[in-house]
């Protein structure tokens, strides 16, 4: 019998599971999909405090993501960097008026009509620089837009902006390498398991899972995502008041837009933002967008109205305009908001909320959440169940690194530099994309490799037999999309042939792979 049966390999799912192993108890968790598979590859692929929940006065959320951002950054240089981001500022830009702040600057200062003066902006930019008590990324700065280099992109009306820092994260990548820490220190991880059944005794619960397997465990926990709430009703049968609300957000990927490393923070005339993000070295994510969705999860996609809003969007800024033609590929996740009854998908909170039903064995059910506070929502989930094991470690996953990461924050360059003498078949961009996607594991990937060819099979863009293998015995790939849209973004650079060769061959081998 487990302690732990956890649903979802979402990055709270498997956030979870490492910690709860890393305290010594035994973890099972079961994705009915591939890791990652829904939200958690679905993001705008950032560590962030989230600048504009400061307009609704989430004042705890904010500081506790700024707070992570730093210990995560710590834990995983490779998947996770800091980025500066440039808001230009103009006069007549207008917010969201049905905000905390909307509201009472309408108040004092009615003449504004949803406008922001610059102090505020400032004022803003302040508390984001201080609340999560700072120390690694550097401080805001204001940008003179006609003389800085990032104003060259934009349209000559801004004339003014501030920088400020925030964080890259590989998502999709930090799910897998928290199931991969989690098993190497004994979780057990079974993807593409979907749990069919739950049945509650007095002191265990049984779990059936398709094709009739069963598990039995001491607690379960319910991190089910978009799909927490089905869980509940319908996998559980336990009547609940409680849901999500589902939330699409659709980013577009477009050739690369401008010459420079910085990112780029919108405020739109609807009162939303976005971002505009450099994106594996030629390309710039754009995104995202808030709409409410209403069919299942699985079918969450970027719709042309989405692409047109989104490319609209990002002409109001550009001195290029943004066109559909710029777009090379679209993803689309559904967030699972706790339904705190908002009036908008945009004014639904991001924060997470845990609800423990202890009428018999413990059932712990997870819902929203941000990637950012992962780490702490794991964290407070544990907390949470620990009355139960009380033979349960302490908290101890702050600034411990994941598989690859145990190297400076600042170590990414010589990291490289000292991958590309041990093996001077690499291209600066092969021996990059190594790093970033495994850090110091990237030369026990490689091994005794002498030539390419020593890799095995060319998929193509620097896509080989020995990194695809690694993936399936270490990372959980199953199939080609997981390796090309998950576990890499390779698939941006890949024909749809490459990518079929790549799934036969996977498909071949995963009778004889397990994981490490």
């Amino acid at each position: 019998m487990a302690d732990l049966f956890i649903i979802g390999g979402g990055i709270n799912g498997c956030g979870i599971a490492r910690d709860a192993a890393g305290r010594g108890l035994s973890v099972v968790l079961a994705e009915q999909g591939d890791l990652a598979q829904a939200t958690s590859s679905a993001s705008t692929k950032l560590f962030h405090g989230g600048l504009r929940y400061l307009e609704y006065f989430e004042f705890r959320l904010v500081r506790e993501a700024l707070e992570e951002r730093e210990t995560l950054l710590t834990a995983m240089p490779h998947i996770s960097w800091p980025m500066r981001f440039v808001l230009p500022y103009h006069a007549d830009m207008r917010f969201e008026g049905d905000t905390p702040t909307g509201r009472l600057l309408g108040m004092v200062m009615p003449w504004m009509k949803g406008r922001r003066p610059a102090w505020l902006i400032r004022l803003g930019l302040f508390l984001y620089d201080t609340l999560g008590g700072r120390k690694i990324l550097p401080a805001t700065r204001n940008l003179d837009l006609t003389r800085d280099p990032a104003g060259r992109a934009l349209q000559e009306r801004f004339k003014h902006g501030y920088e400020y820092s925030d964080c890259w994260v590989e998502d999709a990548k930090l799910v897998s390498l928290n199931a991969r820490d989690a098993a190497l220190r004994g979780a057990q991880i079974m993807t593409r398991t979907k749990v069919t059944a739950v049945e509650r005794q007095a002191d265990h619960w049984r779990i059936t899972t398709e094709g009739g397997h069963l598990y039995r465990a001491r607690a379960l926990v319910n991190a089910g995502g978009p799909w927490v709430e089905d869980i509940i009703r319908n996998v559980a049968r336990i009547d609940t008041t409680e849901g999500v609300r589902l939330v699409r957000g659709s980013h577009i990927v477009t050739r690369r837009l401008y010459d420079h490393d910085r990112c780029y923070f919108f405020q739109g005339s609807d009162g939303r933002i976005i971002f505009a993000i450099p994106y594996e070295q030629d390309f710039t994510l754009i995104g995202t967008t808030d709409k409410d969705h209403k069919a299942s999860p699985s079918e969450a996609r970027c719709s042309e109205e989405e692409r047109d809003y989104l490319c609209a969007f990002a002409s109001q800024y550009f001195a290029r305009p943004v066109t559909a033609a710029d777009v090379v590929w679209s993803y689309s996740g559904v967030r699972p908001l706790y339904n705190d009854g908002a009036s908008s998908a945009t004014a639904a909170t991001r924060d997470y909320v845990l609800r423990l039903d202890q009428a018999g064995a413990p059932l712990l059910n997870v819902f929203g959440g941000k990637i950012t506070t992962y780490r702490r929502l794991a964290e407070s989930a544990l907390a949470k169940l620990q009355p139960f094991f009380p033979q349960a470690r302490p908290k101890w996953t702050a600034r411990v690194a994941l598989p690859g990461g145990d190297f400076p924050t600042d170590g990414v360059a010589a990291l490289t530099a000292a991958l590309k003498a041990a093996y001077p078949f690499l291209s600066d961009y092969w021996a990059a994309r190594l790093i970033r996607a495994y850090g110091r594991e990237a030369a026990v990937l490689l091994g005794q490799a002498r030539t390419a060819g020593d890799l095995g099979q060319d998929f193509g863009a620097t896509l080989t037999e020995a990194e695809v293998r690694w993936l399936m015995a270490h990372e959980f790939a199953r199939r080609a999309e997981d390796v090309v849209w998950r576990r890499t973004k390779l698939g941006l650079r890949l024909s749809a042939e490459q990518i079929a060769a790549l799934d036969e061959f996977m498909m071949r081998a995963t009778s004889g792979v397990g994981h490490v």
